[in-house]
């Protein structure tokens, strides 16, 4: 059964910085992959934040912020996952990208919009869940405010994710949410959980980090604080397999009941 080394980065973003963004995240990837890493999870909008006034003119360096973070992970092996302002029909997508080791294998479009912080006046909502095929395993990818929705993560889960990848920009005062949803998803889908929040201040915005590598039984295998660091932790799916064959949840679903997911 494999093993799996798996990293979370944590960092400060520079709201509107594309560049002083860039040079931070392909150095803690270069960092992590030295130290063994294999996947490696970036925050939400890394390249950017959410610097909504210059959205537009952000989102068009997609492309090119694309192409420099697949040359780095081609460089360094990693399979990675971080979202992008991403523009298409007119609109701007908040897009997680799914690159192994170099090639862009997939991308999912943030389902869930958090109006309290007018995502969706500035964003465009997505219309599909992700189980992404690498040569790692299963990704099952999510961002953010989609950790408040059990379904998405339920489907996920059915449709054979083993790893959630959850880039985020969750600020305080919600940490008890963050830490309890979390653990929360892990446990109910008996898979592993790489979330990745930002830290620092952004404007009025103070994002508490405590980015987090999460066990099928609800382990904290690796929990950061607030300052920028990179965490590190080994993922056993031996572990997964035996907890899922001794608690069939999946199995013993009452999906005729509660509908499905």
């Amino acid at each position: 059964m494999k093993r799996l080394s798996v990293s979370a980065l944590q960092f400060n973003l520079a709201v509107g910085n594309i560049d002083s963004n860039l040079a931070k995240g392909f150095a803690a990837l270069r960092r992590v992959a030295e130290q063994g890493a294999q996947l490696a999870v970036l925050p939400e909008m890394w390249s950017c934040g959410y610097d909504y006034r210059n959205l537009v003119a952000l989102a068009q360096q997609t492309p090119r912020v694309l192409e420099r973070w697949q040359q780095v992970c081609r460089e360094t092996g990693l399979v990675c996952v971080g979202s992008l302002p991403e523009p298409g029909n007119g609109r701007i997508y908040n897009t997680a990208y799914v690159i192994d080791r170099g090639e862009l294998v997939a991308s999912y479009r943030k389902l869930h919009l958090f109006s309290t912080m007018q995502e969706d006046r500035f964003l465009a909502a997505g219309d599909g869940t992700l189980v992404a095929e690498t040569s790692i395993g299963r990704l099952g990818v999510a961002i953010c405010y989609d950790l408040r929705f059990a379904e998405l993560f339920r489907k996920l889960a059915l449709e054979g994710a083993e790893i959630i990848c959850l880039p985020a920009e969750w600020p305080k005062p919600r940490q008890e949410h963050w830490n309890t949803l979390l653990r929360a998803r892990a446990i109910e889908n008996q898979l592993f959980v790489v979330a990745s929040n930002c830290c620092g201040v952004q404007g009025k915005l103070d994002f508490f980090g405590h980015s987090q590598l999460i066990s099928p039984l609800g382990h904290l295998l690796a929990v950061a604080g607030e300052e920028e660091t990179e965490l590190l932790a080994e993922f056993d799916f031996a572990e997964m397999e035996t907890y899922r064959q001794q608690i069939d949840i999946l199995g013993d679903r009452r999906a005729d009941i509660y509908g499905t997911p």
